[in-house]
């Protein structure tokens, strides 16, 4: 039987995708990701998204930028 991943919210996903091309994160950005957390339920696939960003944040790999 083969698995299938869908994510609840593909804006999370893009938002993923477009900060780690760029290597930026917006403050619109991380209102999104608060907001996504806060108030949506999000898949465990969703929150690893997430914690990979953070993580990068934190690594210096992407710049937080205003």
């Amino acid at each position: 039987m083969e698995a299938t991943y869908t994510l609840y919210n593909p804006n999370i996903t893009e938002l993923f995708s477009q900060v780690y091309a760029v290597r930026k994160i917006t403050g619109r950005d991380r209102q999104f990701l608060k907001s996504a957390i806060l108030h949506h339920p999000l898949t465990p696939e969703e929150m690893h998204l997430i914690d990979r960003l953070v993580y990068a944040v934190r690594r210096g790999w992407l710049q937080m930028i205003d």
